[in-house]
């Protein structure tokens, strides 16, 4: 009777991932095959080229400064999202109402990205808010004139880039922190205050260590969401932007529209291996803490 009962929960467990891991399979695991076995074939002719495509990709200027940017925007988004968002979640975790407001959190990610991109324009363009408000200031102080910067032309571009990141996505992290937070129990901190422990004492010695798993999450979803901010770029400034945001995404969009489908191959494998080892280094360093 165990083992017939023991194999039916494994028979309705299979059959429970089995949909799942069917859909994983046919949609991502066999076309990324393909894709392998495409990065070392040439397009037109389909012969085997060896790593010719991929010692092209890596002479290609293009795809350099592609790479040098989206890791430089990678690293200083994630930790400044991080942060930003373990600040604004601590005062708000304090709050009795802080669950009903959380709608408000995910205002920004429920804004359409073309919404979005206007209002960066709006704002950042020659003629848009932030100058008009900048030579207001300059008129009515007399310590400068009239100022018609082009954030968007400029290397600035990349600090706009990063601030419509952080402003996007900061409200998912905060609920994820605010759910790490308030899922500490009471009796610890109470009981660590009755000891002593002063507020700075149950933050480094409690709250934080409890919130190893919520880091790890948001540390992977930032940084998976960091490889998606391609929309904005390119309907603010095109496919050709200003070289401080010309991202990865910019670099397979223009060799999509060129059938440069060899050097795409070669380069989607070579950011794939490099997220999938980034991730088990990440869990490496999770687990061992």
């Amino acid at each position: 009777m165990r083992k017939r009962s023991h194999f039916t929960w494994r028979s309705k467990f299979i059959l429970f991932m089995a949909p799942s891991l069917v859909g994983m399979f046919i949609f991502v695991i066999i076309p990324f095959a393909d894709v392998v076995r495409r990065s070392f074939y040439t397009v037109v002719t389909k012969q085997f080229s060896g790593f010719t495509n991929y010692r092209t990709i890596f002479t290609n200027q293009a795809f350099m400064l592609a790479v040098k940017n989206t890791l430089r925007f990678t690293l200083v988004c994630i930790p400044l999202l991080v942060l930003i968002g373990l600040l604004a979640a601590l005062p708000l975790s304090k709050l009795k109402n802080a669950g009903a407001i959380k709608s408000l959190y995910l205002f920004p990610l429920a804004m359409p990205t073309a919404t979005v991109v206007m209002v960066w324009k709006m704002f950042f363009y020659r003629q848009g808010f932030i100058n008009l408000l900048l030579t207001k200031l300059g008129t009515m102080s007399g310590l400068w004139g009239e100022v018609h910067k082009d954030y968007l032309g400029s290397s600035a571009a990349f600090w706009v880039l990063v601030i419509s990141y952080i402003w996007k996505n900061t409200g998912y992290t905060v609920i994820l922190w605010l759910a790490g937070i308030l899922g500490i129990p009471n009796e610890l901190l109470e009981a660590a205050r009755v000891d002593g422990a002063s507020e700075r004492q149950c933050f480094m010695k409690i709250v934080l260590p409890n919130l190893k798993g919520s880091l790890y999450t948001i540390v992977i979803l930032s940084f998976l969401n960091s490889f998606k901010i391609y929309r904005e770029a390119y309907l603010t400034a095109g496919a050709y932007p200003q070289q401080d945001i010309y991202l990865l995404q910019h670099l397979f969009n223009n060799w999509f529209v060129n059938l440069d489908f060899d050097k795409m191959a070669a380069a989607t494998v070579c950011v794939g291996v490099f997220l999938f080892i980034v991730i088990l280094i990440l869990q490496r360093l999770w687990d061992s803490r």
